[in-house]
């Protein structure tokens, strides 16, 4: 399971990095649409015992994703409103024309599944659209995959006191390590885009955002761990060899996203 883990991320990685890099605007839009429409499959299947969601009005409002830089600016938000308004209007259409056949907690999953996933990866090619977001964005990355590699490396090693039951593999000690080593890592990339990039990132700044960030990536990584046990399952999905499907594997970039976004554009 461990060198399936690493070869997947020996794999996975370069490719991620280099649509981020060289990707303009739309080629990163269309990118974390895809990427939407995996995750959002992965999590309306998860429900599909016990309940019914719309799957298909899920998959639809991936592509709004594909459009954020298509569409101008200052109607943006109108598209965005609307958009959440029809969504939810459909939604009780389908319980009303089927009967109640589709209940109302097969189109509160679905609502949900839309603003949880669509809605705050949306955030990540939005950061990348703003000025110098091409560095921006890699902070989300930095504060969820470097908090889980050191907390899963300090929990292992140092690792005794439980932490919640919703993850028992989890310990207090990885919990600390996993942050302290998020901040670490944010610290040495802020030095390094301040001096290649001419950046002025004030790094006691930066460190509050990576404390702030890893706290709501655990939170995030908990938050999809919990719908696992709810619905009894161990993945989401088989996607990623060693890690299980898309949205185990970026549980915590979809939750810092917004946070990160409204964070960063402050600098």
């Amino acid at each position: 399971m461990k060198l399936k883990r690493i070869l997947s991320g020996i794999i996975g990685f370069p490719i991620v990095a280099l649509i981020l890099i060289f990707g303009n605007i739309y080629v990163i839009d269309v990118f974390f649409a895809i990427v939407a429409l995996i995750t959002i499959h992965e999590y309306l299947n998860s429900f599909k015992e016990k309940y019914k969601p719309v799957k298909w009005i899920g998959y639809l409002s991936c592509t709004l994703i594909a459009f954020l830089h298509i569409i101008p600016n200052n109607y943006l938000l109108y598209v965005v409103a609307l958009s959440t308004s029809a969504i939810i209007a459909i939604l009780f259409i389908k319980v009303v024309l089927s009967s109640m056949k589709t209940s109302i907690i097969d189109i509160m999953i679905t609502f949900f599944g839309i603003c949880y996933i669509v809605f705050f990866l949306s955030f990540i090619a939005l950061l990348h659209g703003i000025e110098n977001g091409k560095y921006l964005i890699w902070f989300i990355l930095i504060a969820a995959w470097g908090t889980d590699t050191c907390a899963y490396f300090v929990g292992s090693r140092f690792g005794k006191h439980k932490f919640t039951k919703i993850s028992p593999k989890k310990s207090i000690e990885g919990c600390i390590g996993g942050t302290i080593g998020a901040i670490l890592i944010t610290i040495i990339y802020t030095f390094a885009i301040n001096k290649l990039a001419g950046l002025e990132i004030s790094y006691i700044y930066i460190s509050l955002i990576g404390f702030i960030l890893s706290i709501l990536s655990q939170i995030g990584d908990l938050s999809a761990s919990s719908i696992k046990r709810a619905m009894e399952i161990k993945d989401f999905g088989n996607l990623i060899p060693g890690h299980g499907g898309m949205l185990d594997r970026i549980d915590s970039i979809i939750f810092i996203a917004p946070f990160a976004y409204f964070l960063l554009t402050l600098i």
